[in-house]
């Protein structure tokens, strides 16, 4: 690790191709050094300098390796960190975490007893729009929050046969996408007092939920976080009312799509997002809207600190203990939507 920290990657799937692979070679001190595939002709076609190891346990073997990225199927992320773990390996864990809240636990207590980095790719705390909002609320400008709205709206009519639209532990869109908006949640509002889901499977076809709706009280506001993939005219991505303002943001952070059209961080303009946010305030019987200019993006700086919390510089940025309370709500929605009714969060969860 002295000229750098190692960085090896488990699979080559859609995240590792377009998101983490290519953040990782923008970020000064982290080296891309091997990846696990079945397909090396698809690895080597993107980094033809890079490793190729046929399985995780020949990565894993690996003694130059310092920090493993693990951006598979839901299901396998607890046995893969584990593995990880006890060869050794900081890790870190695509979202979800893990499909179950004991599983967080025991991954925490393993990394722990290891002493070894364990940090959740929670990559939507530096969305564009998510950072002009945790500004604009922790400025006062829209003084005491009442209503919190997050959507994630796509149009995707046709059920695919791909893992995390069929049926089992970590498949559906609660698991998919709810860990992105329950974490944001957190970051802005803490643990909620209570949660309601409901769930739906609105596609001719689906065999997992493709819908959610979420409910979440904080004493007397509210939080709605709702995502679908019927929605051909999207809704706000945002929707925030305080006291004295309403914040409204069409469009989503644009890192993605950035990263999907072959461009990397660091360049000029990355993560700028083309569709600002208004803000509308009450003046004089009536109503003053302003356009709110969106912080830049920057899913690299995601990166940029575990490369010094590696390094003994700064704090894990997502640290276990919190992605394990996303899991606790991801449960607690799942045990809502079966009874049918809200259910209360447990004032003593430890992590």
């Amino acid at each position: 690790m002295q000229d750098g920290i190692n960085v090896g990657i488990i699979g080559y799937g859609y995240a590792a191709k377009v998101l983490h692979a290519p953040l990782i070679a923008g970020v000064a001190g982290l080296r891309l050094a091997a990846i696990a595939s079945s397909a090396p002709a698809k690895v080597k076609a993107d980094w033809p300098q890079v490793r190729v190891e046929a399985s995780p346990a020949e990565l894993l073997a690996r003694k130059d390796i310092d920090l493993v990225v693990i951006p598979t199927p839901n299901d396998t992320h607890y046995p893969l960190a584990r593995q990880a773990l006890e060869a050794g390996k900081h890790v870190i864990l695509d979202k979800p975490f893990t499909t179950t809240l004991a599983e967080a636990r025991s991954l925490n207590a393993c990394a722990a007893g290891a002493g070894r980095l364990l940090s959740v790719f929670h990559n939507r705390r530096w969305d564009s729009d998510f950072l002009t909002l945790r500004g604009l609320v922790a400025s006062g400008e829209l003084g005491r929050i009442v209503h919190f709205e997050s959507r994630f709206d796509r149009f995707r009519p046709e059920v695919r046969a791909r893992w995390r639209e069929r049926p089992g532990p970590g498949g559906g869109l609660w698991y998919d996408l709810g860990p992105h908006l329950l974490d944001q949640t957190l970051q802005l509002f803490g643990m909620p007092d209570t949660l309601s889901l409901d769930l739906a499977r609105q596609r001719e076809g689906a065999v997992t939920d493709d819908c959610f709706h979420a409910l979440l009280h904080y004493g007397e506001a509210r939080a709605v976080l709702h995502a679908s993939v019927l929605a051909p005219c999207p809704g706000p991505r945002f929707t925030v009312h305080g006291s004295r303002a309403t914040y409204v943001k069409h469009g989503l952070d644009p890192q993605e799509a950035m990263l999907k059209a072959g461009l990397r961080p660091p360049m000029p303009e990355w993560g700028c997002d083309p569709e600002p946010g208004s803000l509308a305030v009450p003046s004089d019987g009536g109503m003053h809207t302003r356009i709110v200019p969106s912080v830049p993006g920057d899913y690299a700086s995601y990166y940029a600190r575990v490369r010094d919390a590696v390094r003994g510089h700064g704090p894990n940025p997502v640290p276990g203990a919190e992605a394990a309370q996303v899991m606790y709500l991801i449960e607690l929605g799942l045990q809502s939507a079966a009874a049918g009714r809200a259910r209360a969060v447990s004032p003593g969860l430890d992590e």
